[in-house]
């Protein structure tokens, strides 16, 4: 399935009610469990002389089930494949992007995930973004940049006994790697960390409140960068959380390859020439060196990854649709 064109008309009989509620569940569901490619979705309520409806368990959703499973029926027939075959091509893979735009599934509860559920129900989202307010301006020369504090303060976090760092933890790890690649890497750094070893090391650094103490100049940073590298919290990295910065999806929204540490995220915004996850030291500089042997390409798929995943109206429309507003 490569397109969907959904239009639901409800009865709302005699006056609303509830039916913009409805409504908006049904559209929100309107592909159910299967990939919806290029999707156009449109529901509408239709004033009758039947009585007003309301919501009941599961509102919106079982009438379009019926909907798109006859449709998958009807699909299977045409093209001499069983319904079974067609449902499982065309079934959401983790990470797939839904109808709204967000992804299939949340990283915490996830096998690999150490993040205890603490039996919550947890919904999946990402960091929404004005993608109007950050403009993809190109800077080829410039290094490749982050924001970040050095550790946790004041208390890091305790799980199961064992002590979740920060930064300070996984940079630790990766502090060479100005030495192994050509590229010039630069991090703003808060806190106390051991600046002269950093500089030792071959890092350019700014001062972490200077460049992010407003918006305007923290997105002058950003829009000065060639890209973005950047190390992830122990605490992240550690529990497979899943977790992706809101940094990160800025950088990607200008049109800045971004390089980061993986915690899991890659299950749900897929990589690509413009966004690497990286877990060694020698990722990073095949990642680095990637986005080097074809910068125009990498920065073109950086836009597309935040256009694609973290656009504020379609993320901020799923949570209000998961508050139930």
């Amino acid at each position: 399935v490569v397109a969907q064109d959904v239009r639901i008309v409800g009865d709302a009989g005699a006056y609303p009610l509830l039916s913009p509620r409805v409504l908006f569940a049904a559209g929100v569901t309107a592909c159910g469990p299967y990939r919806a490619g290029a999707a156009r979705v449109e529901a509408v309520a239709a004033f009758t002389n039947n009585v007003p409806t309301s919501a009941f368990r599961g509102f919106g959703a079982m009438q379009v089930v019926f909907g798109y499973e006859s449709h998958i029926e009807r699909i299977a027939e045409a093209v001499g494949l069983s319904g079974r075959e067609v449902r499982e091509r065309n079934f959401l893979r983790q990470g797939d992007p839904l109808v709204t735009g967000e992804e299939a599934e949340t990283h915490v509860g996830a096998p690999d995930c150490l993040v205890p559920t603490c039996g919550i129900r947890w919904h999946p989202t990402r960091q929404p973004i004005a993608l109007a307010n950050w403009p993809v301006r190109s800077a080829p020369d410039g290094p490749f940049t982050t924001v970040m504090s050095w550790k946790i303060e004041p208390t890091p976090p305790v799980v199961g006994g064992r002590t979740y760092g920060g930064k300070d933890v996984e940079f630790e790890r990766f502090l060479d790697l100005p030495a192994r690649t050509p590229e010039t890497l630069e991090v703003a750094l808060a806190g106390a960390a051991p600046r002269d070893r950093i500089a030792a090391a071959g890092w350019r650094l700014r001062e972490g409140h200077t460049v992010s103490a407003t918006m305007a100049a923290y997105r002058d940073y950003v829009l000065g960068s060639r890209g973005e590298l950047s190390v992830a919290k122990n605490a992240y990295v550690a529990t497979r959380s899943g977790w992706f910065s809101t940094r990160s999806a800025a950088y990607l929204a200008c049109g800045k390859p971004v390089v980061v540490q993986e915690t899991g995220f890659s299950a749900h915004v897929p990589t690509g020439p413009g966004l690497h996850a990286f877990s060694t030291a020698a990722e990073a500089v095949t990642a680095l060196a990637a986005i080097r042997a074809d910068y125009a390409r990498a920065c073109a798929h950086a836009r597309d990854t935040a256009e694609a995943y973290f656009a504020g109206d379609r993320i901020c429309a799923r949570l209000l649709a998961d508050a139930g507003l």
